[in-house]
């Protein structure tokens, strides 16, 4: 534990209180000490008293060398760990030059088509030294092998990289569509990912299971972290069903939340769902490893509360649920930049977004303490409120066969869809605020210059698309994605040949059409 800090008017600070020096609740007894079962205090002991969390940056746009510039920028203003955005043809599988992905190229994040995109994202940027999670989920595998080829270039070993993929494509089918295999084929693959990376890349997070888009569609905070962990139990169960053992790959797993303004909702969130987690480990799964026990998360500010009207507001909104994920433990945040309900944000709100992180690390004092707020009366009732409310419904999806099971039948997507509805009429009906929205409105908006993406980038992609298919090997590609094909039709990790030919120039459109030949494409139905 870290040493004695100072407050303001020079008293001390411990860096845990437990309720031993105090009459009435016992905070240790109850609870259990930080970075120890059931981890409602924290995942470690010494917390944000040791080091503040990781402090990420949500950015990528238009082409990859437009992206880098950014990631230098963020990085040189004291950013810990990069976060890549992708747009929705590479989110979907697509190349920039096809039909389907006219008018979207860099509009939602960078088009990465090929290992040459990846060289050209990452250009200067020590991987060695840099923490990369990547937003990206059906083609996660297809993005990971990329940069583990561009860091073999720089000679960086697979062993020396850090950071994570989503891969979380279950969350896909409830909330967010960018899905391509069915649900049994895409865990095959997330089976796959786990096992290579246990062996070629280890200190990577293979899986960062979301409960951020189910937030941001509509869910609760209950239904938020009881659907997350209803999928996490599911990608566990696919693992071992794969014959991996599980404190094998579960010290790997990592989660991905959402923070709102309700600040002491969010903060009771947060320790609820690291206890389920750990008795879920321990008691069903019968993990050994204490790290496989451990709810590590990711959490951003919610995009969703982010208002258009009097968009500097949003400021406010941001500092509050960066606030919330902090005192709720975190392990990384990213904090949304006050002009992101219009367009992309622009350098100036990306570095006023870090910097609401890095006063609350530096300028407050909650990061002096571990888990102020353990022992309050209102903070443990909704902790145990929240906890029961959660396995409630994670029994509803169990005894529904599971989460792909409780997919297949609409449960999760119904569930939120009403959550979504009965919070729309609240604000319609004003009982629920919504600053800026349906109360303190301004009657004329001040002007404002979005950032906009240039559509000569998509030009621009396609002519580096037609020059790298007339300079690579293209008998080799087919050949590498042969082998690819091969392997998913039967048992054989795909990554090995997968890896094997985008080093070779294949693109990721390739690939996935490769695995879309053999595993086929999801189709949704309605069954309600």
């Amino acid at each position: 534990m870290g040493s004695v800090a100072r407050s303001e008017s020079d008293l001390p600070i411990q860096p845990l209180y437990d309720g031993s020096t105090l009459e009435g609740f016992d905070v240790g007894a109850k609870l259990g000490a930080p970075g120890r079962f059931p981890f409602t205090r924290g995942v470690y002991s010494s917390m944000y008293t040791g080091r503040p969390w990781t402090m990420r940056q949500y950015a990528g746009f238009g082409t990859a060398k437009e992206s880098n510039e950014r990631y230098h920028e963020l990085v040189n203003a004291g950013t810990g760990g990069l976060s890549v955005a992708f747009d929705l043809p590479t989110q979907m599988g697509y190349d920039s030059d096809e039909a389907i992905a006219q008018g979207e190229v860099g509009k939602v994040g960078v088009a990465i088509d090929a290992i040459d995109d990846m060289r050209t994202l990452f250009r200067g940027l020590p991987l060695d030294k840099v923490s990369t999670s990547m937003t990206i989920n059906a083609p996660a595998s297809t993005l990971l092998l990329m940069y583990q080829l561009v860091a073999a270039e720089q000679n960086v070993a697979g062993s020396q990289l850090t950071g994570t993929i989503q891969n979380d494509v279950l969350k896909e089918y409830i909330a967010r569509g960018t899905y391509i295999y069915p649900p049994q084929q895409s865990l095959r693959l997330i089976s796959d990912i786990f096992a290579y990376c246990h062996t070629e890349i280890p200190r990577w997070n293979t899986i960062s299971i979301s409960g951020y888009h189910m937030a941001e569609a509509g869910a609760t905070p209950s239904q938020e972290i009881a659907f997350t962990l209803a999928n996490a139990k599911e990608y566990v169960r696919t693992a071992i069903t794969a014959g991996l053992d599980v404190d094998d790959f579960a010290p790997r797993l990592s989660f991905f939340f959402v923070a709102r303004t309700t600040l002491l909702e969010e903060i009771a969130k947060f320790r609820a769902a690291r206890r389920i987690w750990s008795r879920i480990m321990r008691e069903e799964f019968h993990a050994k490893n204490p790290k496989s026990q451990m709810l590590r998360f990711h959490t951003q500010t919610a995009g969703v509360q982010l208002t258009a009207q009097q968009p500097e507001v949003n400021l406010v909104r941001v500092a509050l649920q960066g606030l919330g994920a902090v005192l709720g433990g975190t392990q990384s945040l990213h904090t949304n930049s006050y002009d992101e309900a219009i367009a992309l944000p622009t350098q100036k709100a990306a570095r006023l977004a870090l910097r609401t992180q890095q006063i609350i690390a530096y300028e407050t004092d909650v990061t002096k303490t571990v888990d102020p707020f353990a022992g309050s009366y209102v903070m443990e009732s909704m902790t145990d409120d929240l906890e029961a409310a959660a396995l409630e419904l994670i029994q509803a999806v169990e005894d529904r066969g599971g989460a792909v099971a409780a997919i297949e039948q609409g449960f999760q997507k119904s569930e939120i869809e009403r959550s979504a509805y009965r919070m729309a009429l609240e604000i319609d009906d004003h009982e629920r605020t919504v600053v800026g929205v349906n109360k303190f409105v301004l009657d004329e908006e001040e002007a404002y210059e979005p950032l906009r993406v240039d559509p000569q980038i998509e030009i621009d992609q396609c002519e580096r698309l037609a020059a790298l298919r007339k300079e690579r090997d293209n008998d080799a590609v087919e050949h590498a994605l042969d082998a690819l094909r091969a392997a998913a039709q039967g048992t054989d990790n795909v990554l090995l040949p997968m890896r094997e030919a985008l080093r070779l120039r294949a693109t990721g459109g390739e690939v996935s059409h490769a695995l879309r030949d053999v595993w086929g494409v999801y189709t949704p139905h309605d069954t309600f």
